[in-house]
């Protein structure tokens, strides 16, 4: 039986921006162990299956499509950004320190 992860990707470190962190994406668990090929040293695997990657605009999408398919699938939860508003003049606000002492 064929095993997916259905999953919303991070954004990267190498970018600021939230692109392609809305979909949700659907790669294939490795059936074979990864290993150090003998001539190069570059890292390769049997199995071909995880160079594919699906994506869905949600997940319920694409729990559905491994449901047609037959696939068991993991599915793993969205972990959204909290922001909080902030102003510039926020940066320059006085706030006493505390004196840990006290008479």
């Amino acid at each position: 039986m064929t095993k997916v992860r259905i999953f919303r990707p991070s954004k990267t470190a190498m970018q600021s921006g939230r692109c392609k962190t809305g979909q949700w994406m659907m790669e294939y668990e490795l059936e074979s162990a990864r290993r150090a090929e003998p001539l190069m040293g570059w890292i390769s695997s049997q199995d071909t299956l995880n160079q594919v990657r699906l994506t869905f605009d949600t997940a319920e999408q694409a729990v559905d499509y491994a449901r047609s398919k037959g696939w068991g699938y993991t599915v793993s939860p969205a972990h959204d950004k909290k922001l909080r508003p902030r102003n510039y003049v926020q940066n320059f606000v006085y706030r006493p320190q505390p004196t840990g002492v006290e008479d």
